[in-house]
């Protein structure tokens, strides 16, 4: 609750823009907004772990964004946290977003704290994007801000005319949140086995993670290079047979590299990513419970089709190595994954009534894993500061053991109305 005390006492003392006039205190703005989410499944299905009954979701949410900076611009700050009551669970919490203190001089920016990092070109893709996502929020129907999760970090940034340079040092690990069997339907082979433990990466120097970005403009390209050391964000597993069966999770160690480009070509914006993974806990291939390395590749085209209608295309893969020795190490009764995983996604968006309406629709569908995402959604500014969004989220498979395939008995439809002040 220490979130929440200082979220009130910001909004008792700050109800606007304070100190600008005065010499020697920091000019500090404060914005936010009142949101209300509710999410409900149509399967009639029920989770044998539920809580709820039908509601995913169903919460009120307060936001405070505190921003200030020294009259030269060279020191700064962010604040961005939410107060939240979560009516399927009946409690009350907070969720720092980001929270950070900078300093700016000629082409070096220097931040600490937590930060939100979004890299790459991917639309829902993520390949040099190795920094965590919020897929229960996602899921659930939360606005899309809520799929990316901050990170507590160093991150600094250099800019010249040459080169441009991101370096993101993380010691405190954050994995991806994922949906909780207490509202999903999951898919979790190991659902037999009694013990089952979880561990995250201690805090250690050499446990700290490490991301790097270089970026330029080449031939009408923005082109970008890649790097990151650390660790998986999704946790693999590991079965001791001694005293019974045992199940421990922990997230395996992870380097990866990798480039993206994007330019404007074709009456459109065309778009290009790839990246290896390097699973350094399973070299060989022959650790069922952990991921393999693996390439992943992607190509986007985005248009206009007409007057506020556009379109973005979308073609991505996942190759997998060291494929021979995941079949011959694999468990007896497991359904095996494809060498190559492909997924084609579209996404439509139409503006109205001078932008106050947005009609939008994401699908993606795998060939291969041989299921479907389909994500519509209506919003309406109803005034400056009063909107509304209401969408779906569906999902189809063959198997329950493929990404949308296990989330079949989840279809939902959610409803967000949001006041800004």
């Amino acid at each position: 609750m220490r979130v929440a005390s200082a979220l009130t006492v910001l909004a008792t003392l700050c109800p606007g823009t304070l100190g600008a006039e005065e010499k020697n205190r920091l000019p500090v703005t404060i914005h936010g907004f009142l949101m209300g989410n509710a999410s409900i499944r149509t399967t009639g299905k029920r989770p044998p772990m539920g809580e709820g009954g039908a509601f995913l979701l169903g919460e009120e949410r307060l936001r405070l964004d505190v921003s200030g900076a020294t009259k030269s611009g060279s020191g700064f700050l962010l604040f961005k946290g939410d107060i939240f009551h979560d009516a399927v669970a009946n409690r009350v919490d907070g969720d720092l977003r980001e929270a950070y203190a900078g300093f700016r001089r000629g082409q070096f920016d220097l931040r600490l704290g937590r930060q939100i990092v979004t890299w790459g070109v991917g639309d829902l893709f993520f390949i040099n994007d190795v920094f965590p996502k919020d897929w229960e929020s996602f899921f659930s129907g939360r606005p899309m801000e809520y799929l990316k999760r901050g990170v507590d970090a160093v991150r600094l940034q250099y800019s010249s005319g040459a080169l441009n340079v991101d370096v993101v040092a993380t010691p405190f690990f954050t994995g991806d949140a994922l949906p909780s069997p207490k509202r999903f339907f999951l898919y979790n082979p190991f659902a037999a086995v009694a013990e089952q433990r979880e561990y995250s990466p201690p805090v250690r120097a050499e446990n700290t993670e490490v991301g790097i970005r270089l970026y330029r403009r080449m031939a009408a390209f923005d082109f970008s290079l890649h790097g990151y050391r650390g660790f998986w964000r999704m946790p693999g597993a590991s079965i001791a047979a001694n005293d019974g069966p045992r199940i421990t999770r922990f997230y395996p160690r992870l380097v990866t590299w990798g480039a993206s480009a994007q330019r404007n070509l074709l009456n459109g914006v065309v778009s290009f990513e790839g990246g290896r993974y390097n699973s350094l806990d399973d070299r060989g291939g022959t650790a069922p419970g952990l991921p393999n390395s693996q390439w992943r590749i992607l190509a986007a085209y985005q248009r206009q089709l007409a007057r506020e209608l556009t379109a973005t295309f979308q073609g991505y893969a996942e190759v997998m190595e060291g494929y021979d020795s995941y079949r011959k190490y694999l468990p007896a009764g497991f359904r095996p994954e494809d060498r190559v995983r492909g997924v084609f996604s579209v996404r439509l968006t139409q503006f109205l009534g001078y932008q106050n309406w947005r009609l939008s629709a994401f699908v993606a569908c795998s060939p291969t894993d041989k299921d479907c995402f389909v994500q519509p959604e209506v919003s309406h500014r109803l005034s400056d500061r009063l909107s509304a969004a209401v969408g779906a989220n569906i999902f189809s498979g063959k198997h329950e053991t493929t990404f949308f395939g296990q989330m079949a008995k989840n279809d939902n439809v959610y409803l967000s109305i949001r006041f800004d002040f």
